[in-house]
């Protein structure tokens, strides 16, 4: 598959709003200490709502596109032997059913719902949802980056207008980098207007590709993260690669993702921050 269809995206947007509407918004500030369990570390939490909306999602896609390969962040979390499928498949879909866990399970209403379709290593599409608010970003590869409202009127997204690094606002999550690494960060961040993070890829996207924000340093490049965001990110007109200066695919599982306004905006970016 080399590009997905507006028939296809409209169903997938219509599956992600069920799927928010089933599993996710009636559990939202009815969580119980029994519905949150850690992963990784005690603030890398899954809640009953994760595991109920990724089953959900990964049941539809299997419906619309037999075949598929499905990789989801927790079924991830559970089997890691699951990520290779996504260099190994024709066609995949990355589920990251609510982004921003820790928000969500706290009654803060900034969380999101991820997916990208990748075909070949490729991201061809992504589509984030915002269920307390209803609406999505999304992009097709070559098809410019949308939102689209509850009503389902759509709006061209363009990133931040490149501008010196001082006068940049931007996400670094300073906390997640190794100790060397932070203490050499933590200075050089004072070089640009403000940072900050929100602990939610899915609404730090948003502002990407809204222009709210210029640029976002990542720790880490987990799949269910980034393959949709930075496929809009780059149909708004921005820049992303890994730090070696190689372009991210969604197939990266090590090094430090780092988005921008430009190829420019990224070289001035990293000098100041490396």
């Amino acid at each position: 598959m080399n590009s997905v269809s507006d028939d296809l995206l409209l169903a997938l947007m219509g599956d992600m709003r069920q799927a928010a509407e089933a599993e996710i918004l009636p559990r939202f500030r009815a969580i119980t200490a029994d519905a949150i369990r850690a992963k990784s570390a005690a603030d890398d939490i899954v809640t009953d709502a994760d595991i109920a909306a990724e089953r959900f999602l990964s049941e539809r896609l299997t419906e619309r596109l037999p075949g598929i390969a499905i990789v989801g962040e927790e079924a991830v979390s559970d089997d890691p032997s699951i990520l290779s499928r996504l260099a190994e498949a024709d066609l995949a879909a990355v589920i990251d059913p609510v982004d921003g866990t820790w928000h969500f399970a706290h009654g803060v209403p900034m969380f999101g719902s991820i997916l990208a379709i990748v075909s070949g290593g490729e991201t061809i599409a992504g589509l984030i949802h915002y269920p307390i608010l209803g609406d999505f970003v999304m992009a097709r590869r070559g098809g410019g980056a949308w939102h689209v409202a509850v009503d389902g009127t759509r709006t061209r997204l363009s990133v931040a207008a490149p501008t010196p690094i001082e006068e940049m606002h931007g996400f670094i999550p300073l906390h997640m980098f190794e100790p060397d690494l932070q203490a050499k960060l933590a200075p050089r961040v004072l070089r640009f207007l403000r940072t900050t993070t929100w602990r939610c890829s899915a609404w730090e996207y948003r502002m990407l590709a809204t222009g709210a924000m210029s640029f976002c340093l990542n720790e880490s490049l987990k799949p269910w993260d980034h393959a949709a965001g930075v496929l809009i990110h780059a149909e708004a007109g921005g820049y992303a690669a890994v730090l070696t200066g190689e372009p991210y695919r969604p197939t990266m599982t090590k090094g430090h993702l780092l988005t921008a306004p430009s190829r420019t905006s990224w070289e001035n970016i990293a000098a100041g921050l490396f």
